[in-house]
C-alpha cells in the first residue's frame, strides 16, 4: 500500500477487470502513484487443501490518489474497466485512514452483503451450501436468521451473513 499523496491528487476508484487487482496495484507501484489497496488474509479449501491467501477486500477496485492523467494512466493497462470519480475527497481519506488503521493494527475486517428482512438469500459455503431462504432477523456480530420454508412449514436458520449471496 502506497502512501497518500498530497497537493493536486484527488481519490479515483478503478473498477478493475476480474482478479487484476493486485497486477493494477503492482503497475501503480512501479510508476509511484499512489494507490491503496487493502489485502486481507483468508482460509480458501480447494477441495480437501486448506489454502491461506491475501485476497482484496473489495474485489475488482484499487484507489488511486493522483492527478485525473494519473488515474487514467491506468486505464493504459488494459486491466481496468473504467475509473469512477470520488465526489467527497475529506470522507474517502477517513475512511481509507481507517482501514488503513484496522488493518496495520491485525484487525479482520470482511465483506458481508447488506441484506435486509425479506430478502431471498443463497448459502454459499459450508455445510448448508446451496440452501436457499429469507432473510427474517439481522442480530448483532453479522449473524442473520434465515427462514427455510420446506413441507408447508418454516424452519429457522441462524448463519453467518458472509456465507449467503443475493438471489434474484
Amino acid at each position: 500500500m502506497a502512501a497518500v499523496g498530497s497537493g493536486a491528487r484527488r481519490w479515483s476508484v478503478l473498477h478493475v477487470k476480474s482478479r487484476q487487482e493486485k497486477a493494477v496495484a503492482a503497475v501503480l507501484a512501479e510508476v509511484e502513484i499512489p494507490f491503496f489497496l487493502p489485502l486481507v488474509t483468508r482460509v480458501r479449501f480447494y477441495g480437501h487443501r486448506r489454502r491461506v491467501v491475501e485476497s482484496p477486500l473489495f474485489p475488482s477496485y484499487v484507489f488511486v490518489r493522483g492527478t485525473p492523467e494519473e488515474a487514467f494512466f491506468a486505464v493504459a493497462t488494459r486491466r481496468v474497466a473504467r475509473v469512477i470519480p470520488v465526489g467527497d475527497q475529506e470522507r474517502m481519506d477517513s475512511e481509507v485512514r481507517h482501514i488503513r488503521e484496522v488493518l496495520m493494527g491485525g484487525g479482520a475486517l470482511e465483506l458481508s452483503p447488506f441484506l435486509n428482512r425479506g430478502t431471498p438469500v443463497r448459502v454459499t459455503a459450508g455445510p448448508f451450501k446451496g440452501v436457499e431462504g429469507l432473510v427474517e432477523e439481522r442480530r448483532p456480530w453479522d449473524r442473520l436468521i434465515l427462514q427455510v420454508h420446506t413441507l408447508g412449514r418454516a424452519a429457522s436458520l441462524e448463519i453467518d451473513a458472509s456465507l449467503l449471496e443475493r438471489v434474484d
